[in-house]
């Protein structure tokens, strides 16, 4: 949810409660005047029928001919100087409607004798005027919290609208470009100095990245450079054959020990361009052709370990990725599953319009499957293997949004990639 819609939302229940709980107040107030000015009035007849009852000493029931209906009936006991206010309903002779009345009782001598003395006055016209008020305020309210929702949310609108415009420039904004992040000015002093932290993040991100970039650059060329000098002179010294058996297991040693350290190298320098985002070019690129295509290049070694290639495409699984890592990524799933099985062992293919499943026979696995993509996390203890290979899978992988899961199904491993 946009911000703008939820302080919209909070407003809109905010304005609804508060003007429900004034109306209600309002409601209320305006009905206990009406029924203070109806009983002070009742109060009024009470001290005239008592003026009457004083002077003549006796009650006729054509004394009073106003709204006020009075009813006076003798009663027994003694007089109680107790006043009593309530509400009633007494039927309407013409309308057959039962109309409201507010009631006083209070006990009177009439001719030496205790009466009941009732007065009632109408409040049909202090309802409907009740009713009239309420009905205007809700109007009133209504149209004043339609209103102001709208000039809130326009107002804000407005005041928000170089925040969208600076995280519409952020959202767009590539730090692995030179051009630097551009933000519009607002009036307001937090926008401002939000976009002054922002520009400053933007360029120090930049600078970082060409740092890293100039680094593994560098570090890459410098590294590989005396590594494949070093391997190429042992070959050198190997293919004289000069050598005693002694020299000949010692420089063996030393030329894997260094083809092992020149694979770590090219390894940790690409999780370091993956990581650092430095291959930009994209495409949809269809992993399933790409993998059968890959499949060819492995065709000796898979036909020297004897194993039973198995595909079943039923979708091909297209995603928009760097062409280049995405040939990675099927190397090494096809070398991991070959490199892992045994002789006579089976690999399989399983391609959907979502998935890519590599399946390989082995031996039980040793290592924690939740480390599995760690790096350095490697079954095979030969030299051949430096642990990389599926920890590069899971870095691509995670570049490009997609999931990547090992299962284990007794000498079966799979490994699943899937768009998420």
């Amino acid at each position: 949810m946009k911000l703008l819609q939820k302080t919209s939302r909070i407003y809109l229940f905010a304005s609804l409660a508060i003007y429900i709980a004034v109306g209600i107040a309002f409601f209320w107030s305006i009905k206990y005047m009406i029924y203070d000015e109806v009983e002070n009035r009742l109060k009024v007849e009470k001290r005239d029928f008592e003026a009457y009852v004083e002077e003549h000493d006796e009650w006729l029931e054509d004394a009073y001919f106003v709204e006020n209906k009075i009813e006076v009936s003798p009663t027994r006991g003694s007089i109680s100087d107790e006043v009593i206010f309530k509400d009633t309903l007494i039927l309407n002779r013409y309308e057959g409607t039962l109309d409201p009345f507010r009631q006083l009782t209070f006990y009177a001598s009439i001719d030496g004798e205790p009466h009941r003395v009732v007065i009632r006055k109408s409040m049909i016209q202090s309802y409907k005027l009740i009713e009239a008020i309420s009905a205007i305020m809700i109007a009133f309210l209504g149209v004043l919290m339609v209103g102001m929702f709208f000039f809130q949310r326009r107002l804000s609108g407005k005041i928000w609208q170089p925040f969208y415009e600076s995280l519409a420039n952020i959202k767009d904004f590539d730090w692995t470009k030179s051009k630097k992040l551009e933000l519009p000015k607002s009036e307001i002093t937090e926008f401002n100095e939000l976009e002054d932290v922002m520009v400053k993040m933007a360029s120090k991100m930049q600078h970082d990245y060409k740092s890293l970039k100039e680094f593994t650059e560098n570090a890459s060329h410098e590294m590989q450079t005396p590594l494949a000098l070093i391997n190429a002179r042992v070959e050198q010294f190997i293919q004289t054959g000069d050598l005693d058996k002694d020299h000949t297991y010692w420089i063996e040693e030393i030329y894997h020990a260094s083809r092992r350290i020149s694979r770590i190298n090219q390894g940790l320098l690409l999780l370091a361009k993956i990581e650092n985002q430095q291959f930009t070019e994209q495409e949809n690129t269809n992993l399933t052709d790409l993998l059968k295509a890959k499949l060819g290049d492995f065709e000796d070694i898979i036909s020297h370990k004897q194993l039973r290639v198995d595909i079943d495409a039923e979708g091909e699984f297209i995603t928009l990725m760097s062409p280049a890592l995405a040939e990675i990524m099927i190397v090494n799933l096809i070398n991991n599953a070959i490199r892992h099985n045994y002789v006579n062992g089976t690999l399989e293919i399983r391609s959907g319009n979502h998935h890519l499943q590599v399946s390989n026979t082995g031996n039980a696995l040793k290592t924690d499957p939740e480390s599995l993509f760690d790096r350095f996390k490697k079954e095979s203890s030969g030299s051949e293997s430096v642990g990389l290979g599926l920890a590069i899978v899971k870095q691509i992988c995670d570049n490009y949004n997609l999931k990547v899961t090992y299962q284990n199904q007794e000498s079966i491993h799979k490994i699943r990639i899937e768009s998420q």
